[in-house]
């Protein structure tokens, strides 16, 4: 299964004499889309190595990686748990309405105890309490995803100087960089405000998935719009143009953030004349629909 690449045109892009193909991940799968099925992947392929019949893994009540664990275990045949941070509320929210629809029991947590979603006393309680489930993290993010998501760029068949993706724990990035082997530039583009911090983890993703340092990739850190799942009009105007434009749809949390920022740099020279860029779009587009509700805004 691969991902087309759409080449998109527009005036910014002649003004600056610049080459742009979207990586369309989101077009993967109708409900495991983009980043959520290569992290998935080897996940799935090693709980069933386990014999696991049972995967638990964590996010918010609007997470693109619980939803797609929930419909991996539906298609895949396993029984899943997800780990919600924060109370209850009802009625559920589209994320977590399809979640259940698709079989997953969704336990709630204090957002106290959900920062010890990493610490292994915590992990401990929870394969005890759970007969030993296949833990994923949260996001997906481990280095079965890192292998997963190296796998992008191997299906890239032009030539290319920059690829660009978004980032929330940096499983995606870590893949790329990985999959490059420090050739063409890399540049991520974190969702959360102050993402720089991502930067360490992303190396030793890297360092653990095979071993080595790159030095040809770069955070770009200016496109939160004022932290997670934050948006302002003027983010929501430019997804709507571009969406009219190039009949590809974004979403506000990641994508839409960093075609943002893509767009600006090329406004700004960021880039060289002729540059050929891949944008990855890392799917997410089921949030539109929780985002609506919750915000009120249409997407």
């Amino acid at each position: 299964m691969e991902a087309p690449l759409q080449q998109v045109h527009d005036q910014l892009l002649a003004d600056h004499k610049i080459a742009l193909w979207v990586k369309r991940e989101d077009l993967l799968h109708p409900h495991i889309s983009g980043n959520k099925w290569r992290k998935l992947k080897y996940n799935l392929q090693e709980a069933g190595h386990l014999s696991k019949d049972t995967l638990l893994t964590f996010g918010g009540a609007y997470s693109n990686h619980i939803a797609a664990t929930a419909a991996a275990g539906k298609e895949f045949g396993f029984k899943t748990i997800g780990m919600i941070r924060g109370e209850e509320h009802l009625p559920l929210n589209p994320t977590l309405s399809f979640a259940v629809s698709c079989g997953m029991q969704l336990h709630y947590i204090t957002r106290e105890r959900y920062r010890q979603k990493n610490e292994p006393t915590f992990l401990n309680e929870l394969a005890t309490h759970f007969e030993q489930p296949y833990i994923i993290p949260e996001g997906g993010t481990n280095t079965l995803a890192v292998k997963g998501c190296s796998e992008i760029t191997e299906e890239i068949n032009i030539d290319y100087d920059y690829i660009c993706c978004a980032s929330g724990t940096g499983g995606t990035l870590a893949g790329i960089i990985a999959g490059q082997q420090g050739e063409q530039q890399v540049l991520g583009f974190p969702a959360l405000k102050g993402g720089s911090f991502l930067k360490e983890e992303i190396e030793q993703l890297v360092l653990a998935y095979n071993g080595q340092a790159y030095p040809n990739w770069k955070l770009i850190t200016d496109y939160h719009f004022g932290g997670y799942a934050k948006v302002k009009p003027e983010l929501l105007a430019f997804m709507r143009t571009f969406q009219e434009q190039h009949n590809i749809p974004l979403e506000p949390v990641y994508t839409g953030k960093m075609f943002f920022g893509l767009y600006d740099l090329i406004e700004r020279g960021f880039f060289p004349e002729n540059s050929k860029i891949i944008a990855i779009h890392t799917g997410g587009l089921q949030g539109n629909a929780g985002f609506q509700e919750r915000l009120g805004i249409k997407v």
